[in-house]
């Protein structure tokens, strides 16, 4: 008999964060509803916070978040020893188009059902068809500015 997984619901909606703390605890707060086989896709300028708001999801997964940096150069970095496997994916340096996607086996990835994935620049994938649940999250502002954060499906 084979069950069939359904991945919990995360908060939804609008907010402004005036700190990386703040910043980190909406990101922990997304990571407490996680349940495996999620895919956050996080957009936002450099330095607008992403890592930081991942940081947050690795600490409700009980990951070491000190481990937890932007992957920039080398493209995916894995977490494990929490509640579930964190996949950290930043595709900045990658052209566009489906070629993205393969340059970090994504379809392969993607198979682990107790992981998360988190896609930062995703949208650098174009197109490319995901799995669901798939959650988009974006953060907007730089510098000392409020960020404004929205996270919706």
């Amino acid at each position: 008999m084979s069950t069939t997984h359904v991945p919990a619901s995360i908060p939804t909606g609008e907010w402004t964060s005036h700190s990386e703390e703040e910043t980190f605890k909406l990101g922990a707060q997304v990571g407490a509803h996680l349940s495996g086989g999620e895919i956050i896709l996080l957009s936002g300028p450099l330095g607008a916070g992403k890592t930081v708001f991942v940081k947050g999801i690795a600490s409700a997964l009980q990951i070491d978040t000190d481990e937890v940096t932007s992957p920039s150069f080398t493209l995916v970095n894995r977490h494990n020893g929490g509640r579930l496997t964190l996949y950290h994916m930043d595709l900045y340096r990658l052209q566009m188009g489906a070629a993205a996607a393969h340059a970090v086996d994504l379809d392969e990835l993607l198979t682990e059902e107790a992981a998360v994935f988190v896609i930062e620049w995703a949208e650098r994938m174009g197109l490319y068809p995901l799995p669901s649940p798939i959650w988009r999250v974006s953060i907007t502002g730089d510098g000392d500015a409020p960020r404004e954060i929205v996270i919706g499906q």
